[in-house]
């Protein structure tokens, strides 16, 4: 699997702590600490790529090609 760097936006907010992942819509959580929010994120982050992973696998169907793209 490949790692990737991401970018946590955070803040707090009265008792909680607000975040989401900068790069990849629809990743935001909410938590009582710094830390556990920033877990949450992470968590969260690898399960909707997975997710991603494996609906594009689906729709490819057979003979399909992976290739890296970097940018």
């Amino acid at each position: 699997m490949y790692q990737n760097n991401y970018t946590a936006i955070i803040k707090q907010d009265n008792d909680c702590w607000i975040g989401w992942i900068e790069e990849v819509p629809g990743v935001n959580c909410q938590e009582y600490s710094k830390e556990e929010l920033l877990i949450s994120l992470k968590i969260t982050l690898e399960e909707l790529l997975e997710l991603n992973r494996e609906d594009a696998i689906g729709f490819a169907g057979k003979n399909y090609q992976e290739e890296l793209v970097c940018v």
